[in-house]
């Protein structure tokens, strides 16, 4: 596994990096992940999550604008075992997720803003591939993002 230093990073690289507002906490059991950016757009509806996910990941990170809506989680057990069996290495949530007890076990990267349990409504509503504005950062598809416990950085290009 790749060591990622999010402090290095910003050292070496300075303004060519965007570095996200201190919101996000970590969930999964990799706790230093990187990859290329798919954005998902959604709203108390995780069906493009799961449409997703579902796909194959390719190292990929899902990086989700859920509103920062904590009436709904956005992300749970099942989804992330969906991203596990297609390769997804990590996932960002601007939202809440739930199934904490289980995530923490997996072998993935996972941050999100917190947690409730309450799950989605499925109404399939939601964009992907499109720029999204997160904890202070604009994102879009094709980007690259690096996450480590000091924090989550997004790049135009791969740093690494």
């Amino acid at each position: 596994m790749m060591t990622i230093s999010t402090p290095d990073l910003c050292d070496e690289f300075g303004d060519a990096v965007q570095v996200a507002d201190p919101v996000f906490k970590h969930y999964g059991a990799i706790r230093q992940f990187s990859g290329e950016v798919v954005t998902v757009k959604c709203f108390e509806d995780n069906s493009k999550i799961g449409e997703m996910l579902r796909a194959p990941g390719k190292g990929r990170i899902l990086v989700v604008d859920g509103g920062g809506s904590p009436r709904r989680s956005l992300l749970g057990d099942k989804l992330v075992t969906l991203a596990l069996e297609n390769d997804w290495s990590g996932i960002v949530i601007y939202g809440y997720i739930r199934d904490v007890e289980e995530i923490e076990t997996m072998q993935i990267g996972v941050v999100a803003l917190g947690t409730i349990p309450r799950k989605t409504e499925k109404r399939g509503v939601g964009q992907v591939n499109v720029t999204i504005d997160v904890a202070g950062l604009q994102v879009h598809s094709g980007q690259y993002i690096y996450a480590d416990r000091s924090g989550v950085i997004v790049a135009d290009k791969s740093l690494l």
